[in-house]
């Protein structure tokens, strides 16, 4: 069993990478692990103001808002499950602020599972380069951090339109995956 912590990036609840989530969460839950999606959105997350106060204050953050809980979750999670939506090819504003704000604790997250959760209207080869290559930057700054599966669900645009795609039944095995 192991304790599991979703960041679901979407703006849309119930949306493409949102339903990909539940999936994953669904899967997961079966295996008997412990699991606990956020949607990113419901929280209040502000930018990194690069103050560097957390660095002279134990890893507090200057910014008083919704994102130590955050960190605590995922400092407490073995298995992090990342999700956004592709912006102009890259991670939406709503993660990458999650993303930036790990800096106050960023030398304590160590030895965490990451799965990566994408989707995207458009359906090209390239299109989801540059948000995997975010994701995979930011555990690359963890010390002992593995790759453990991405899902890559392209050519989905409207809310919902995921839903019966081969992507649901990837996101629902790769939860259920987890050990």
């Amino acid at each position: 069993m192991k304790k599991v912590l979703i960041l679901s990036g979407s703006p849309r609840k119930g949306g493409n990478s949102d339903l990909l989530c539940d999936e994953f969460m669904r899967g997961a839950e079966e295996s008997g692990n412990v699991v606990e999606k956020i949607w990113i959105p419901s929280k209040k997350i502000g930018y990194c103001r690069a103050c560097y106060y957390c660095k002279n204050h134990g890893g507090e953050c200057c910014v008083k808002d919704d994102m130590s809980e955050v960190l605590q979750k995922m400092l407490d999670a073995e298995v992090l499950v990342l999700s956004s939506p592709v912006y102009f090819y890259s991670v939406n504003a709503q993660m990458k602020a999650v993303i930036d704000r790990t800096v106050a604790r960023w030398l304590e997250l160590k030895n965490k599972e990451f799965y990566y959760i994408m989707t995207a209207a458009e359906d090209e080869g390239h299109t989801m380069d540059c948000t995997l290559e975010c994701f995979r930057g930011l555990a690359a700054c963890f010390e002992g951090s593995k790759e453990m599966g991405v899902i890559c669900g392209k050519g989905v645009y409207e809310k919902g339109e995921i839903s019966g795609t081969p992507y649901m039944r990837q996101a629902y095995e790769m939860g259920k995956s987890i050990r």
